[in-house]
């Protein structure tokens, strides 16, 4: 097995910075097996390859699955409730983030269409995306 590089091509700092500053999701894509991925690392998690190619990741997908939160951290106190969503977008790749216009279960379905939508808070916002009707 290869040893880790001793000096990455990104920082998590940079990595992070892209969601707020530039309006995209950005991820990483592997040069051996091709997994799109959001989430940092220096190494495929799937195949182990060093050498991850940093890439824009689509910004619309559907909804994977979801929980309301009730009782957020405390950048989130005046949107509570609002959902946590795991999202597969669409070309590759998964995503966290959060819905704050979806209060109650019946204001979300698994294999909703949403949208990447910037904002000031923390973190990856997203909303409904009525331009693609998904089922589950």
């Amino acid at each position: 097995m290869s040893s880790l590089p001793s000096d990455a091509p990104h920082s998590i700092a940079e990595y992070f910075h892209g969601y707020e500053e530039d309006g995209k999701i950005r991820g990483f894509r592997c040069r051996s097996c091709g997994l799109a991925t959001a989430t940092w690392g220096l190494a495929c998690s799937r195949c182990g390859a060093i050498g991850l190619e940093e890439i824009d990741l689509p910004t619309r997908g559907k909804v994977l699955a979801y929980t309301i939160l009730h009782v957020p951290g405390d950048e989130f106190l005046n949107d509570a409730p609002y959902a946590y969503v795991v999202v597969e977008l669409d070309g590759g790749g998964r995503v966290t983030g959060w819905m704050p216009t979806v209060k109650q279960e019946s204001d979300l379905a698994i294999g909703d269409a949403v949208r990447f939508a910037p904002s000031y808070k923390p973190g990856v916002q997203f909303v409904k995306d009525s331009e693609g009707a998904r089922s589950g």
